[in-house]
């Protein structure tokens, strides 16, 4: 336990250190709420679909804690090429709690990304119960542990820091477009509601809204077991690509 304690705190401490990492990682968060809250709402109210604020604030969540959970694998690929994973492969330490701290660093990274975001969302009118706001946080944290241990994975098998982007977004945006974050995703075309049913990210946004404003697509339940279920799935896969690596 204590190698899983050290390597969270040390991406802990990387994070707090970087203070323009906190701020310039909540700008592009607001910009989605102002362009498409304010762009889109009164199009949205028209159509029948409420308050758009509502709607959109927790898919902007969830887009925070995808993206700085992913992206902390490239913090894999940075040690390997200075050493420093290499020094800890040798320790006489489980693999598996080296990849696990790491990984559960990064999604409380991601998580606390998350927190700093639906703060501000209150700002822009949302309001939740306490109840749905912790409930919410339940799906938040999963969702980060996902994502961090899927960076995990992706970046245990590249060692190019230039690429890891370039692939990282090719994966990412595709489901974050396509998992209902934007766009209601009832009444779609039978193939992209077989790709959206698929999405994971689907099922997190899901969670998060109907946790947080009572309008949900599918149960909670069901949300709650497809995303606790791919993130178990995920760890697995992220841990044995991580014992494979040539450090």
């Amino acid at each position: 336990m204590s190698t899983i304690y050290i390597l969270w705190l040390r991406q802990l401490k990387r994070y707090i250190r970087s203070k323009q990492r906190i701020f310039a990682s909540l700008a592009q968060p607001l910009l989605f709420l102002f362009a498409f809250g304010y762009g889109f709402g009164p199009v949205f109210a028209k159509a029948g679909g409420g308050n758009y604020m509502n709607f959109l604030a927790p898919g902007i969540i969830a887009m925070t804690i995808m993206f700085t959970a992913v992206f902390s694998g490239i913090e894999v690929i940075w040690d390997k090429q200075f050493g420093f994973l290499k020094e800890t492969m040798v320790a006489p330490v489980s693999r598996f709690n080296i990849m696990f701290g790491r990984t559960l660093g990064g999604a409380t990274v991601s998580f606390v990304q998350g927190i700093s975001v639906s703060i501000i969302t209150f700002f822009f009118g949302l309001r939740s119960s306490l109840s749905g706001i912790i409930l919410a946080f339940i799906f938040m944290f999963l969702l980060a542990l996902f994502f961090a241990a899927f960076g995990t994975a992706m970046a245990s098998k590249l060692d190019d820091m230039q690429g890891f982007p370039l692939i990282q977004n090719f994966i990412v945006m595709p489901l974050f477009f396509l998992s209902g974050a934007l766009f209601p995703v009832t009444g779609l075309p039978k193939v992209f509601s077989y790709i959206v049913k698929l999405n994971p990210l689907t099922y997190a946004i899901d969670g998060i809204r109907g946790s947080l404003t009572g309008v949900h697509t599918f149960s909670l339940g069901l949300d709650f077991v497809i995303l606790i279920s791919i993130t178990l799935i995920c760890i697995y896969i992220g841990a044995q690509l991580f014992k494979r690596i040539q450090a």
